[in-house]
């Protein structure tokens, strides 16, 4: 080109450029990613159930507890691992034991769960010893007053 100051033929080197439009669209993606895992992670340790409302209720932390989770067909879970009777029996006597002094259990029970079902989960903590026990429950909407 005629009057191009770039001081050389068709045989020059051509200097490496970094396009910045690309990193910004990896740099946003990843920023993306973040959020999205961040807000799909749940409070509660336990299964997803449909759980009671109350007027009463107040907020917790689900840290050091463990959490059992009693669902609609009356199956159980512990920590979201669905367990056998014979299993939470087990990790339920263990918790205790690792945690003599300071073991607090959340109860998670779907609204439609059986009553007995919930229950029994409670029983059984009591005759492992533990006194701590919380009930998760959801708010109750003013909708709903």
């Amino acid at each position: 080109m005629a009057g191009s100051s770039s001081g050389g033929g068709s045989g020059s080197k051509k200097r490496a450029r970094i396009e910045i439009i690309p990193l910004i669209d990896v740099i946003f993606f990843l920023l993306a990613t973040f959020v999205l895992f961040t807000l799909s992670l749940n409070r509660s340790q336990g299964l997803r159930v449909v759980l009671p409302e109350s007027e009463t209720g107040v907020p917790r932390d689900p840290s050091g507890t463990a959490t059992i989770t009693v669902t609609q067909e009356g199956t159980m879970a512990w920590d979201k691992d669905p367990v056998t009777l014979d299993e939470f029996l087990v990790r339920l006597k263990q918790f205790h034991f690792e945690h003599p002094d300071d073991a607090r259990v959340l109860i998670n029970g779907d609204s439609d769960a059986s009553y007995s079902s919930v229950i029994y989960a409670l029983d059984e903590v009591r005759k492992v010893g533990i006194g701590k026990v919380l009930i998760e429950t959801r708010a109750k909407s003013a909708a709903g007053q």
